[in-house]
């Protein structure tokens, strides 16, 4: 066995998941044919890396490692992560750097909505890290980054996926008195899946709040997602759903777990295609107003389309 030591670099490397360093490896099956995507290599591609690099900003796209990155960024779709590139939290399927972050960007949100002008973008999506080092978990950091882009782009529809502000008494309320188009915040899994999956989260937390938001203001969109494959059951995503539309969750997404490296949690099943058709079928039957459930689902994945399709269910129930 070799060691090598860094003598050279001005700062040694930090690993980018350090809790996760001493962990075994954690194998996973191979990845079925359904899973597989092209490299991104496309003009639009560049332009939209460089519009994001321009304006010194992060996407979860990149930090999460997301298998649709080559086709929406080819249509210049690109998810902002505000708030910085690092998590206080250190949830075992993700991807983002795990740490304490810096200080907040207070141009931030001006960036934002420039880059939202330059790529076109017609509906929007912006998401964070966790923030728990923050009073307000981020709160006026998202309420801000939504009044930039309605300033700058007045026609663009926004989309926010939120951390939980757990323990932030009062967050909630400021984000959704800023008024975006729709909120999401992802359950990410199961409750029995939490502990190991999401440690940091509380299931009926989530729930909750995502049905004040609901309470707050009728009129937002809501939304939330799960990822399959990390040892749940059928009934557990069936039971899952019954919690979101009790919550009167509008917009349900499903989409398999893909593990980042050996050290995050084992893909327990690649969930076949006719599974995923299933679960669509059944959520729709419960009252969903969308759903979207396949392998390669994304909660941005096709945002904008499915945005335009909620706004068309929910006329069509007030006809």
């Amino acid at each position: 066995m070799v060691t090598i030591v860094d003598t050279l670099s001005a700062q040694p490397l930090r690993p980018r998941h350090p809790e996760k360093v001493n962990r075994p490896d954690n194998a996973s099956p191979p990845k079925p044919d359904w899973i597989r995507v092209r490299a991104p290599n496309t003009r639009g591609y560049a332009d939209t890396r460089n519009i994001v690099k321009e304006n010194g900003l992060v996407t979860v796209c990149e930090e999460a490692g997301c298998p649709n990155i080559g086709e929406c960024w080819d249509k210049k779709h690109a998810t902002f992560m505000i708030m910085g590139d690092t998590c206080t939290r250190a949830c075992a399927f993700c991807n983002v750097k795990t740490g304490m972050p810096g200080a907040l960007d207070l141009t931030e949100p001006e960036h934002v909505a420039e880059a939202t002008f330059k790529l076109g973008l017609k509906h929007v999506v912006v998401t964070s890290v966790d923030r728990d080092d923050l009073a307000d978990g981020g709160a006026e950091h998202f309420a801000q980054t939504i009044r930039a882009i309605r300033a700058r782009c007045p026609g663009t529809t926004i989309e926010i996926l939120t951390p939980d502000f757990l323990r932030k008494d009062g967050a909630l309320e400021v984000v959704v008195a800023a008024k975006p188009d729709v909120f999401n915040h992802n359950l990410e899994t199961v409750p029995s899946r939490y502990l190991t999956v999401r440690p940091g989260a509380r299931y009926f937390h989530s729930i909750r709040l995502l049905q004040r938001v609901k309470e707050l203001d009728p009129t937002l969109f809501t939304k939330s997602g799960i990822m399959v494959g990390l040892g749940e059951e059928r009934h557990e995503v069936l039971q899952v759903m019954d919690d979101l539309r009790s919550a009167e969750v509008d917009f349900l997404t499903i989409g398999q777990y893909l593990q980042p490296t050996r050290k995050h949690h084992a893909v327990m099943r690649y969930v076949t295609p006719d599974e995923f058709s299933g679960y669509e079928k059944v959520a729709f039957t419960k009252g969903f107003l969308m759903v979207s459930a396949s392998p390669l689902t994304r909660s941005s994945h096709h945002a904008g389309e499915d945005f335009a399709k909620l706004q068309a269910a929910r006329a069509a129930q007030t006809r």
